[in-house]
């Protein structure tokens, strides 16, 4: 049987957030009306901040359990949890406003309100950090295990058996196969776990040993089993969860998807196909290229004049390239060339002292500065501050035939910058090893993900010894 720690654990959660988030009122509390840092006037008393933080904590518990902030997180990485904790405070926090407007609490302090939801985070990310790296050096030291029986031991069961090795932080232990072909399995992969019987013996295997979870891993020649082995999972109280026999020809990251209530398995898990992701993504962007509008007005300016000055021609060159779902756009960057053939420009690379480029082009694409103006891209909806490097249409259709998987690049939109970028894959570098990154980067993508790129091309990623 399942052993029914999960309940517990939910409820040790639960608890805890609610004593952090009065604790964090507290602090708040503290530093708005008795620390002296700041100014305030007449406002509600003491008894009147704690019952809505109350408030506030049993709603953020409730909106918790609705958007599954307390279900089984075993295998969710650190980024899910921190989204998830922005999320449920988010809700919490509106919905707490739209209570104090209800009941007209004008007096209350907006700076308290500001204090109290920043710390209370901020507190609830550290400790939910503590807890999880905490339980990750427990269950590298055995504690906290589940146990798995995989059910098939070709090739899939195989995979798995290696994948789950290979993340000890997780928890899981495979005690061993089960399989009608043993000696054919142990001859041709030679297993360290033991196969311990036939598919048959499923329910003998289950009664003797504790299995938490069954994973099937069986070739669909033998789909006629399914049924029968997951019944006998249920009847045990075993988790049952199927590895679909061409699962290595997916992608890393499939999902099933439903439509018309018809389950589909979607091949490739895009976190920005979500709306509250695309959503996220797209007020960022608005905000973030706003912000680098203003603060280097004076640089695009100076950038303007310096073209004017340095070479005739426009200051602005506008050039297609290939978007999100394959749509065409015009990016802006520049001019950092002297004036010639479009078509030129649009079917070859620039090349290492390239004798098209002006002497202050050289120094604005060496220092990244020509890309500035993509930020109005980014403004319009053409862009995004970060995603995978847009391409011209020509080198696209070259790419597409060369390159395995190029054509996944366009399942978002393109950036400013990007993964491959940040890790030196720019100008003159493989095309191959781009696509690799551009791919990790949609499939794997979160908001501080985003962050963490943007950190890495401020500190590093502006001067490129290969942007000619």
């Amino acid at each position: 049987m399942i052993r029914q720690n999960q309940r517990f654990l939910t409820q040790i959660y639960v608890l805890a957030d609610l004593s952090c988030t009065l604790l964090t009122f507290l602090l708040a509390y503290w530093l708005k009306f008795n620390s002296g840092l700041f100014q305030h006037q007449y406002s509600l008393p003491f008894k009147s901040y704690l019952l809505w933080a109350t408030v506030f904590s049993f709603a953020s518990i409730l909106i918790g359990f609705y958007v599954r902030f307390y279900a089984p997180r075993r295998r969710k990485n650190f980024s899910y949890d921190t989204m998830k904790i922005i999320q449920v405070q988010g809700l919490s926090f509106l919905g707490l406003l739209s209570l104090l407007y209800i009941a007209k609490e004008v007096h209350i302090s907006r700076e308290f309100l500001a204090i109290f939801l920043s710390i209370n985070v901020i507190c609830l990310t550290i400790y939910r950090f503590a807890v999880k790296q905490t339980l990750f050096r427990l269950r590298r030291k055995g504690f906290n295990k589940r146990f798995i029986l995989i059910v098939g031991a070709g090739s899939v069961g195989r995979s798995f058996n290696e994948s789950i090795k290979m993340h000890p932080e997780l928890g899981y232990e495979v005690i061993g196969f089960l399989d009608d072909f043993q000696t054919e399995h142990d001859r041709e992969y030679g297993y360290m776990k033991p196969i311990l019987g036939t598919v048959d013996d499923l329910e003998a295997v289950i009664s003797h040993r504790t299995i938490d979870e069954v994973i099937i891993a069986l070739p669909l020649k033998a789909h006629k089993k399914y049924p029968r082995i997951i019944d006998q999972c249920e009847r045990a109280g075993v988790k049952a969860l199927i590895i679909p026999d061409f699962f290595d020809l997916l992608p890393a990251r499939p999902f099933f998807d439903n439509f018309a209530g018809i389950p589909l398995i979607n091949v490739r898990d895009v976190p920005l196909d979500e709306l509250s992701n695309q959503i996220l993504k797209r007020i960022f962007d608005i905000a973030f290229s706003l912000a680098a509008i203003l603060i280097t007005s004076p640089i695009l300016l100076g950038i303007y004049i310096g073209i004017k000055l340095t070479s005739p021609g426009p200051v602005i060159f506008r050039q297609e390239r290939v978007g999100l779902d394959r749509r065409t756009f015009h990016m802006y960057k520049f001019r950092s060339m002297h004036v010639f053939d479009q078509s030129t420009a649009d079917t070859q690379w620039t090349v290492e002292n390239d004798p098209r480029r002006t002497r202050f082009g050289s120094f604005l694409r060496r220092t990244s500065l020509d890309e500035l103006p993509q930020f109005f891209n980014v403004l319009v909806g053409h862009m995004s501050v970060v995603g995978p490097r847009p391409e011209r249409p020509y080198f696209v259709d070259q790419f597409k035939e060369e390159i395995p998987k190029y054509m996944v690049k366009h399942h978002i939109r393109p950036g400013i910058t990007g993964w491959a970028q940040t890790n030196g894959l720019r100008g003159d570098t493989s095309i191959h090893d781009r696509i690799v990154h551009d791919i990790f980067y949609i499939e794997n993508w979160t908001f501080l993900f985003d962050l963490k790129i943007i950190v890495k091309t401020v500190t590093k990623g502006l001067l490129s010894k290969n942007a000619y």
